[in-house]
């Protein structure tokens, strides 16, 4: 068996390469279908009028746990995003307020609040597809923008925070350019 290589970047982070081959090809693969998920939630939740064009997949073991979309219309309450909706789905099935054994996957980079949620349930690791200027573009405030940009408190959380790869960015793109019609702001 390889060797891992241990890699520091300029900034302090250290990243451990993976010591046997084609893991990177399997971890994008086991992405992008988790990831595909949470982009089918959030078409759903806009075809059904809950909310916005966002969905959100939580997982453990390779197991989806919960899958939810955003629910913001449908429950008149704007903190129902799809992130919120399924760290408290997942923590109810869970039966724990941790979900440190288990990972996020979300339609698009999260807003603040949702980071904050995902920060707080303890989620190892957080995979989103688009970034927040495809939700800007359409309409949604642009604060969300620097939500895992630029502030030292984002950037110090120990969690692994990645935009997918390939397809599963471009399909999570590709929502806000095929709701937009049916899901109007305001």
């Amino acid at each position: 068996m390889e060797e891992a290589q241990v890699v520091e970047t300029k900034d302090g982070t250290i990243s451990v390469a993976t010591a046997f081959p084609g893991h990177h090809e399997a971890v994008q693969h086991r992405d992008h279908k988790f990831l595909s998920k949470a982009v089918e939630e959030a078409y759903h939740g806009v075809d059904c009028g809950h909310g916005g064009p966002f969905g959100a997949v939580v997982v453990h073991n390779d197991e989806v746990v919960v899958s939810c979309h955003n629910m913001v219309l449908k429950n008149s309450d704007p903190t129902a995003h799809a992130e919120v909706t399924a760290i408290r789905e997942a923590c109810k099935k869970l039966g724990k307020i941790e979900l440190a054994d288990c990972e996020i996957y979300a339609s698009c980079e999260p807003c603040p609040m949702c980071f904050g949620a995902i920060h707080l349930s303890r989620i190892k690791r957080l995979v989103y597809g688009a970034k927040a200027e495809a939700a800007i573009a359409i309409g949604f405030d642009d604060f969300i923008a620097d939500a895992l940009r630029g502030t030292a408190y984002y950037q110090k959380a120990h969690m692994e925070i990645i935009q997918a790869d390939g397809k599963g960015a471009i399909i999570a793109e590709q929502v806000f350019e095929n709701t937009k019609a049916k899901f109007q702001m305001y």
